[in-house]
């Protein structure tokens, strides 16, 4: 499995429109990506920092998602809600443990 952080800055009071839509249009999006089997929005609410976690069967899938634009076209939509350049980093899940 694959986890895919993408990490995203904003005023601690657009918290909950950020992970409105994340889950509204962001997780429908990728739910439809070969590969993609869950997510997650986590938010440090007091600092504005909000962590956007996406789970994949393999680092092809994460980055075939990627390829085919979906993720970018998801990003775009939250541009207004920035206060500082979004990040990706990409892991391997070691451990999982349910």
């Amino acid at each position: 499995m694959f986890a895919r952080f993408t990490i995203i800055h904003t005023q601690s009071e657009r918290v909950d429109e950020a992970a409105h839509l994340f889950k509204e249009s962001v997780v429908p999006a990728f739910k439809s990506q070969k590969g993609f089997n869950m997510a997650y929005f986590i938010s440090n609410r007091s600092e504005g920092k909000n962590i956007c976690i996406s789970i994949w069967d393999s680092e092809e899938d994460a980055l075939n998602n990627e390829k085919s634009l979906a993720y970018e076209e998801q990003l775009v939509k939250f541009m207004g809600l920035f206060t500082e350049p979004p990040y990706k980093e990409g892991y391997e899940v070691v451990v999982r443990e349910d």
